[in-house]
């Protein structure tokens, strides 16, 4: 693929698609997806090694009773799913967590809590705890609270956060279908703000909500012309929850899956590609797939947020039989490039 379609391919960062068109992600996007996973396959090897997949956890560290009425969402006030709600927990349970985690090989450790916006006050600062105990133990430690102005990312920065989580979930055009208590606008304004304090952006989205190709197509366009680029791209498959709106939602075709992360690796070659929520229902073979078109990090743990996940021993056992291995802590990626293509 030449520059003017897309990418370059191989060693292309946010500079290179600066004012990407809409276009040219569609014409990508709509490739023959064989082509796609190969042309990833090769970008990914090109900035990492390949044989590397980084481990992570996710805690919901307060759950239930959101005033957001995300349409896929458990945790909403405004659909009717049976949730435990629970209080921020404490510190020491949170930091306990990590440990575990991290014991069971995970470098990046999240940490969710239901609130549509941070809120100064006790709250807040037992999160800015949270993330300097889990800064401590030497973990990437990153958190997803909702909408956060430029002063609270500074202060989460200053505690050794070192990623904010804020999905677009969807296209602009999308958007207002699945939620309508927040705008489009709020959410790039937190990640303007997460970009400020010199954080780094997990930013990724949601398939399967009942959107078009071409709203898949609008989101990886969307992450592609955030400057900076995202360091890590969650890819959710949608979990239909009993109680939400999208609980009858057809599942996407697991192809639609591997093709957007394939898109995803190729125009953010840099980034971290993470599959998140819905891999319990993908099969081994289709995951194998998803690895081959540049994932490189997974989500462990019996559960994500409140949504299930494979098993830790499924992972290792996964991971064992296709020849991958944990990514190590703060690996430094310019010399893994590096090495990359010199092999």
């Amino acid at each position: 693929m030449t520059k003017e379609t897309a990418c370059c391919g191989g060693g292309c960062g946010s500079a290179a698609n600066a004012n990407l068109s809409r276009d040219a992600v569609r014409e990508l996007y709509n490739r023959p997806l064989l082509d796609l996973v190969y042309e990833a396959a090769g970008v990914h090897r090109a900035n990492f090694d390949h044989h590397e997949m980084q481990l992570c956890t996710l805690l919901s560290i307060k759950t239930g009773g959101c005033q957001e009425d995300c349409k896929y969402c458990s945790q909403s006030i405004h659909n009717n799913a049976e949730l435990d709600k629970e209080l921020l927990l404490k510190t020491d349970k949170v930091l306990e967590d990590a440990r575990k985690a991290k014991d069971a090989g995970s470098t990046r450790f999240c940490m969710g809590a239901a609130w549509p916006r941070v809120t100064d006050g006790r709250g807040f600062d037992r999160v800015l705890e949270m993330v300097k105990g889990v800064s401590a133990m030497g973990m990437e430690a990153c958190c997803t609270l909702g909408m956060l102005t430029e002063e609270q990312a500074k202060r989460l920065k200053e505690a050794g956060l070192t990623a904010y989580n804020h999905n677009l979930d969807t296209s602009e055009e999308f958007y207002g279908q699945i939620i309508t208590t927040r705008t489009y606008k709020d959410r790039l304004d937190t990640i303007e703000n997460v970009a400020k304090a010199g954080i780094s952006l997990c930013c990724g989205g949601i398939l399967g909500m009942g959107e078009s190709a071409e709203d898949r197509i609008g989101l990886l366009h969307k992450l592609a012309n955030l400057n900076p680029q995202p360091e890590s791209v969650p890819i959710n498959m949608l979990v239909p929850v009993e109680g939400t709106p999208l609980e009858e939602q057809k599942r996407l075709d697991v192809f639609e899956w591997i093709r957007t992360i394939a898109v995803a690796r190729i125009l953010m070659p840099r980034a971290m590609v993470r599959l998140s929520a819905g891999r319990l229902e993908i099969s081994r073979e289709a995951q194998a797939m998803a690895f081959m078109a540049g994932a490189n990090a997974i989500f462990t743990g019996e559960k994500l947020l409140t949504t299930p996940n494979p098993e830790m021993n499924e992972d290792s056992d996964l991971l064992k039989d296709l020849g991958l291995k944990p990514r190590a802590p703060y690996k430094d990626d310019e010399k893994v490039q590096g090495k990359a293509r010199a092999a």
